[in-house]
């Protein structure tokens, strides 16, 4: 009699684990299916081991990088629409006009290379999207240049090693592209936010 109360336990407890692992994190999933394709493709050599290893970073940096190209826009369209300081509105007027661009390159690369991208915000991306856009007037805009400072620090970083550390030559073309625009888009962030930061 106790014998199906504990297959009952085991089965349910196999669930929770199982939907734990379940994760919702569209740039994981992304990353998830790339993996699969490279372990269906690669042959299992030496030189396969480390063609996959190159691969994985290539399609880790796409995956996070569209991630984070669709929160520049989608923020700053939001931003765009409410801002109160015509800093804020200018730098996200750019972030649209740019990442919009960017975007689109990174797609049609990501297409002819067959990596999946996320179509949605990554978890990550996601709560950055939040917190900015739960503030109000110029809270608001002061949150979002505090983010887009963060956010092109890191970027002007993870596209610089990738410009380097991509196995793919035309990725590795991608990142040495775009460094220079996300440069700019540092540049104008850091001479920009004090004005907002002093605003009331």
């Amino acid at each position: 009699m106790k014998r199906p109360l504990i297959t009952l336990f085991s089965a349910a407890t196999l669930l929770i684990a199982a939907a734990g692992c379940n994760s919702h994190d569209s740039v994981k999933q992304a990353q998830e299916a790339n993996e699969a394709k490279a372990d269906s493709t690669t042959a299992n050599t030496d030189m396969g081991k480390i063609e996959e290893k190159g691969k994985d970073y290539d399609s880790e940096f796409m995956t996070k990088a569209a991630s984070g190209g669709m929160l520049e826009v989608e923020m700053g369209k939001q931003v765009l629409a409410r801002a109160v300081t015509p800093e804020a509105k200018k730098y996200a007027e750019q972030m649209v006009s740019d990442h919009t661009k960017g975007n689109a390159e990174l797609m049609a690369l990501a297409a002819k290379k067959n990596i999946t991208l996320p179509s949605t915000l990554g978890d990550e991306h996601a709560k950055v999207l939040k917190d900015v856009v739960e503030e109000k007037g110029v809270k608001m805009d002061q949150e979002y240049m505090k983010e887009m400072l963060k956010d092109h620090e890191e970027d002007v970083k993870e596209y610089t090693d990738a410009s380097i550390k991509a196995a793919d030559p035309d990725i590795k073309a991608f990142a040495a592209k775009t460094v220079p625009m996300l440069k700019m888009h540092l540049d104008m962030v850091t001479k920009m936010r004090p004005a907002v930061d002093a605003a009331k």
